[in-house]
């Protein structure tokens, strides 16, 4: 597991989020590791659903994804609320500047990083991501990957996840925060 390690007064107090791209494992990951921590979960995908009182594919095809986005960002500053909790994001909510920023302030970001052909698999089992609606998800993920990995790269914490069990990628989280 490649990691980085953030000052422990990082992970201390901070909400935990959970950065990449889809099908890296972080709400299943973070479910687990949130467990682990004795801490709430909150995967911001549903906590944006429960808002707009539609599904995030729904949101896509009748508003698109500028409008999800803006959602998408006052939904986790919402959540971000002091309080130390482990947050799972949606896979572009990092790229967004005023998202990525807010989380890097008040939160450990944490980038889940795996290769497109690993996500590809993982995300071939539902049939519920709008950016691969009809498209190869080896090619979508490698696309995305190109564009979005610098913008992951600035989380504090980086770890691989391979195609492993997620307690594997659970381990490496608690290992890099010390706990």
């Amino acid at each position: 597991m490649l990691q980085t390690h953030p000052p422990a007064s990082a992970t201390n107090d901070r909400a935990i989020v959970l950065v990449g791209l889809m099908g890296a494992g972080k709400s299943t990951v973070g479910r687990r590791l949130a467990a682990r921590l004795h801490l709430p979960f909150v995967d911001a995908d549903t906590e944006i659903e429960t808002a707009a009182g539609m599904s995030v594919n729904d949101i896509f095809e009748r508003f698109g994804e500028a409008h999800f986005r803006d959602g998408e960002r006052r939904v986790i500053a919402r959540l971000i609320d002091g309080t130390r909790k482990v947050i799972a994001t949606g896979g572009g909510a990092f790229v967004n500047a005023e998202t990525r920023a807010l989380i890097l302030d008040q939160a450990l970001a944490i980038w889940l990083d795996a290769e497109p052909h690993v996500l590809a698999e993982r995300v071939r089992r539902r049939d519920t991501r709008p950016l691969l609606r009809g498209r190869d998800p080896k090619a979508v993920l490698t696309e995305l990957a190109a564009v979005r990995n610098p913008f992951y790269a600035l989380a504090p914490l980086r770890i691989t996840s391979y195609d492993a069990p997620h307690e594997t990628t659970v381990n490496a989280i608690l290992e890099a925060i010390g706990q």
